[in-house]
């Protein structure tokens, strides 16, 4: 049996500080998602490039609420790129774009916080953004949404409860190396679950062992995650006859800098997303890259995972990669 890999990126725009200095600060829209350097995209366009070239399809979770601000021209050329391109768009949520309605949004800083959790939210409330979302689709010209992921992977039942309601079958909602549910029964490491009607891919957690005592928590990233420990996690888990790996990961992951002013690659990053498809796409046999709108096609039975680990000597060499990296060290 094949381990099949959903490699998704959550595409969305930036608050860009707008909250925190509204007199001087603004929602940073289009450059941060595509990155423009002087080498090119380093953003969108590196990611699309890479995926072709490898022969690959990947899941874009595109997120709508964000035309509060912008409207649909910016995000909507952006997923016509990326359909152009013949990957799979599904829907991404960010509640926090909707402190945007209100005309005198700046006034409201001074007596309440945006809140981006989509836990502990009404399901009408939740309803009501989703059909924004499916709106914001049908406006693009993209095919009706069948999945979802919330911001920040902050997820209870209701949100489940008000996908069902808008007919969304799959979710990848969980990531317990991000975010811990409350409930404990939303507490998935791996593995496909029924929720409430709806199927369930959390972004695969593991534990990092870097370091004594107990095990950090992490999901499996493009940022987060060396080439050598996502080769690993995904070598054990088809070991274990995990049913699916779902990995995350951002567009602007691959750009440094500031998105409203100069950015410039990030090699480090853009090394891994190539070492991963270049693997993946000479590993057939033993894993299937796949989008989750094919997998809503074909409805599979809920399999759980086993719970995996990475040892401290793949661990470490990643961690000292990522700071050399952050104090600019050339080429990192």
């Amino acid at each position: 049996m094949n381990t099949r890999v959903f490699l998704t990126i959550d595409t969305e725009f930036t608050i860009g500080g707008a909250f925190r200095d509204p007199d001087r600060r603004r929602p940073v829209g289009a450059r941060s998602v595509r990155c423009p350097t002087r080498e090119g995209q380093a953003g969108l366009g590196f990611v699309l490039d890479t995926l072709e070239d490898h022969g690959l399809r990947a899941t874009f979770f595109i997120e709508t609420l964000q035309t509060a601000w912008f409207g649909d021209g910016p995000m909507g050329a952006i997923a016509a790129d990326i359909r152009a391109r013949g990957h799979d768009a599904q829907l991404h949520l960010h509640p926090v774009w909707t402190w945007f309605d209100a005309p005198a949004w700046r006034a409201r800083l001074a007596d309440g916080r945006p809140n981006d959790d989509a836990d502990g939210r009404s399901p009408a409330e939740l309803i009501a953004w989703i059909r924004r979302g499916q709106s914001a689709f049908s406006r693009w010209g993209l095919p009706p949404p069948v999945a979802l992921r919330t911001g920040n992977l902050r997820a209870d039942r209701s949100v489940y409860q008000a996908m069902a309601a808008c007919g969304l079958c799959i979710a990848s909602n969980v990531g317990r190396g991000l975010h811990e549910p409350r409930d404990p029964a939303l507490r998935l490491d791996a593995g496909i679950h029924r929720i409430g009607g709806v199927l369930e891919l959390p972004v695969l957690s593991y534990a990092e062992r870097a370091l004594p005592g107990r095990p950090r928590a992490k999901c499996l990233t493009v940022a987060g995650a060396s080439f050598a420990e996502t080769r690993f996690l995904l070598e054990r888990a088809h070991e274990a006859g995990a049913p699916a790996v779902v990995l995350l990961t951002h567009c602007h992951e691959f750009a440094r800098g500031d998105p409203a002013g100069e950015l410039r690659p990030n090699p480090t990053s853009q090394r891994r997303l190539r070492a991963l498809c270049r693997y993946l796409a000479t590993a057939r046999r033993r894993f299937r890259v796949s989008t989750l709108g094919e997998l809503a096609q074909e409805r599979p039975a809920p399999a759980a995972a086993a719970a995996l680990s990475v040892p401290a000597r793949l661990a470490w060499p990643r961690m000292i990669a990522n700071r050399l990296a952050d104090i600019g060290c050339p080429g990192c």
